[in-house]
């Protein structure tokens, strides 16, 4: 079942479209991080402003240097040793679609560990956009169960996994990680 819920994600996501789907942190709205109209959709889905940059997933921090210039080595370890879900915000993006990207350059990325998320990026063999699956402005949904039914038609493909688990769950810890190691939380 897992597979074929893969595959039929990856179809989605390679004709441009948009998932609604379960992550290690809440359920999200994501597509092909490098495919800029993909990436509108989304904003335009969660009537986002357009300068508000956007999360990207990765399956294993060995990616980073392909999305980041210069990746801090103290990155490494807090990705390593972080107990939750850890999103860092690095300056220097580049090879993702520029309405990812923030105004200043920064692009936040998480490494996901998650029995749907990990197999589906490694596949894809590019970064999924993660954003909260709620209108901007709207609390994030804690679980399946939570969220608006009305994005249910705005997405191309809503993910038959995990749907029945109710376990309340929380957006990640997101840290601003400077080039030389000074870091600040946005959010814990």
């Amino acid at each position: 079942m897992l597979k074929n819920e893969i595959s039929k994600t990856l179809e989605v996501l390679k004709a441009g479209g948009i998932i609604l789907y379960p992550t290690d942190t809440v359920w999200g709205i994501g597509c092909d991080a490098t495919n800029p109209q993909a990436v509108q959709k989304i904003i335009d889905i969660k009537q986002r402003a357009s300068n508000k940059s956007l999360i990207v997933l990765l399956d294993t921090d060995n990616k980073l240097q392909s999305y980041v210039n210069q990746v801090p080595d103290i990155a490494y370890d807090l990705i390593q040793y972080a107990e939750n879900p850890l999103t860092i915000i690095y300056s220097g993006a580049k090879n993702l679609a520029p309405n990812v990207i923030a105004a200043n350059g920064s692009v936040g990325i998480r490494i996901v560990k998650h029995d749907f998320c990990s197999p589906l990026i490694q596949q894809l063999r590019k970064p999924i956009v993660s954003t909260s699956a709620n209108i901007s402005g709207n609390s994030s949904p804690k679980n399946f169960s939570d969220i608006n039914p009305e994005l249910f038609s705005l997405v191309d493909y809503v993910v038959d996994f995990e749907q029945e688990n109710l376990e309340e769950k929380k957006p990640s810890t997101i840290m601003k990680l400077e080039a030389d190691g000074r870091f600040e939380f946005i959010r814990k």
